[in-house]
């Protein structure tokens, strides 16, 4: 997880569940900085796929996180990456493989995530899956109480 000026606040939660952080010591660089932090700390750790998903989304459904894992390796070797879709539009989190990390690490910070999925979007598998937490953001207050009273 990539975390900025929360670290303190954040850090005991994060290690609790057996996860590793990295900390952006200038979040004002922007979101895509973020992103590049986490993955290369995720290629320094010897991994070769990692799930990537934003702060303002709620966690989706534990058959969901296995329904795009399942997609992810079933996929051909053509596919950098697997991203979840719900009523037509797409969402999060998904799923890279280290040719797409590589991509993200090779533009500068300044660059938007958005772009270059779309640089490469004939490597991407679009998948559909029954949640619609996967295009959900919470932005706002009303969002929020929105998301609570889903759970109700």
């Amino acid at each position: 997880m990539v975390v900025g000026k929360n670290e303190p606040a954040l850090a005991p939660i994060i290690y609790a569940q057996g996860a590793s952080l990295v900390v952006n010591l200038d979040p004002g660089r922007g979101q895509f900085s973020s992103l590049q932090l986490g993955l290369r700390e995720v290629l320094n750790h010897g991994r070769d796929a990692v799930m990537i998903t934003l702060v303002d989304r709620p966690p989706v459904s534990p058959k969901t996180v296995e329904t795009l894992r399942e997609a992810f390796e079933a996929a051909d070797q053509s596919v950098w990456a697997v991203v979840p879709g719900f009523s037509g539009k797409h969402g999060h989190p998904y799923l890279v493989g280290r040719e797409m990390m590589e991509a993200f690490l090779r533009v500068p910070a300044t660059s938007i995530a958005r772009e270059i999925e779309h640089d490469h979007r004939e490597h991407i598998q679009y998948f559909p899956v029954d949640d619609p937490l996967v295009v959900l953001n919470i932005n706002t207050p009303e969002d929020y109480a929105g998301l609570l009273a889903r759970s109700c």
